[in-house]
């Protein structure tokens, strides 16, 4: 399962989210805006603040940059695989 907890105001979530869409998975979207209790849930397991903040199974791969660094190196379609 991969979650990406988000903003519509977001360039780095529509950026994130494009990257995902072009790879065809599927992808389970928490917009943040206006819900504080969701913000503090991914502040919680993420201990970030900012969106977006991805997970890929119960790995926290970070933002959009860590996500397109995945990319790069040849790493994010094998963690896509692996996800429960």
């Amino acid at each position: 399962m991969i979650t990406v907890y988000s903003s519509d105001w977001c360039p780095f979530c529509t950026n994130a989210k494009r990257l995902l869409d072009h790879k065809g998975v599927k992808y389970t979207e928490i917009n943040v805006d206006n819900q504080p209790n969701k913000r503090a849930q991914m502040t919680e397991l993420s201990g970030r603040t900012s969106v977006p903040q991805i997970f890929i199974g119960h790995t926290h791969v970070g933002g959009c940059d860590e996500l397109y660094a995945l990319e790069r190196q040849g790493q994010l379609d094998t963690l896509i695989s692996t996800q429960d």
